[in-house]
């Protein structure tokens, strides 16, 4: 059963491209200059302290994975509603004509995932309590995988700012201790008071890049992948719950007809709205 058609998500590719080209804008309609805005330290010290910051709060293992979590982030999803009902309808009716038995022989052609594993269960699991014990158990665990990748980005959100305030303040006691240090012994024309501030000036600006940089990753990166995790956790759940009841009622003999009445009860009403249409 294919439960999501996984293409390219547009909309995170067209959000981060909109969100740094607004950036770019603002910097260049304010007459500012790109090259000022980078700066390896800054990036350093945000980028490093996030992650090292992280690798403390969670197992390595969770860290390792942010790659393979970042990827989920730009796959598209379609989750095909009236496919997971019809195939769950077809098993429920060979179900009652032939018995729970007869599934065993659809078994090498269904994918692997969470509704081949449930049908098993159910052809070998008689008590219906027990049966929908281990389904959501088997949700439950699907779900906690789920929130480890969500915390992840919410951690790195949180921390992001505030390596970068500490990078600006470790620049600012930086920059003072050289101001204070300067030459001041030829107190003449070598000694130009106003430089002294410009310097002083320019050095607050590059210290204030490292506040950019953290609060640009934690506004513009974390927190938006988070959200995106979480709304696909939650639509994965719904199918998921689908699938739990549909195996339930296969379970229980229940009419086909029926079965697609209340399986279709869980889909979102701007979709189950289209399929009735199709029909």
């Amino acid at each position: 059963m294919s439960e999501t058609k996984s293409t390219t998500d547009l909309g995170t590719i067209i959000g981060l491209g909109a969100g740094i080209a607004i950036i770019v804008l603002g910097i260049v309609q304010g007459e500012g200059q790109l090259v000022w805005f980078f700066n390896l330290n800054s990036l350093l010290i945000v980028v490093g302290g996030t992650f090292a910051a992280t690798m403390v709060n969670l197992p390595l293992k969770a860290v390792s994975n942010t790659f393979s979590i970042l990827k989920n982030v730009f796959k598209g999803e379609d989750h095909d509603y009236d496919s997971i009902i019809e195939e769950i309808v077809q098993k429920a009716t060979k179900a009652r004509k032939d018995g729970l038995l007869s599934l065993e022989s659809d078994l090498s052609n269904m994918r692997e995932g969470f509704f081949k594993n449930g049908i098993e269960l159910a052809i070998n699991e008689r008590d219906a309590k027990r049966l929908r014990t281990f389904l959501n158990l088997e949700m439950n665990n699907i779900q906690s995988r789920h929130l480890a990748g969500q915390e992840l980005f919410l951690y790195m959100a949180s921390y992001a700012p505030a390596f970068g305030m500490l990078g600006t303040v470790l620049g600012l006691i930086i920059m003072m201790n050289n101001f204070s240090s300067g030459d001041e012994s030829a107190a003449g024309a070598s000694f130009n008071v106003s430089e002294r501030f410009a310097e002083l000036l320019s050095g607050m600006g590059l210290a204030l890049i490292t506040t950019f940089y953290g609060v640009f990753f934690a506004n513009m990166m974390f927190l938006p992948i988070g959200g995106k995790l979480k709304r696909r956790s939650e639509n994965e759940m719904m199918l998921k719950n689908i699938v739990v009841e549909g195996i339930i009622s296969i379970h229980a003999r229940e009419h086909p007809i029926l079965i697609r009445e209340k399986l279709m009860t869980f889909v979102p009403s701007q979709y189950r709205y289209n399929s009735n249409e199709d029909k």
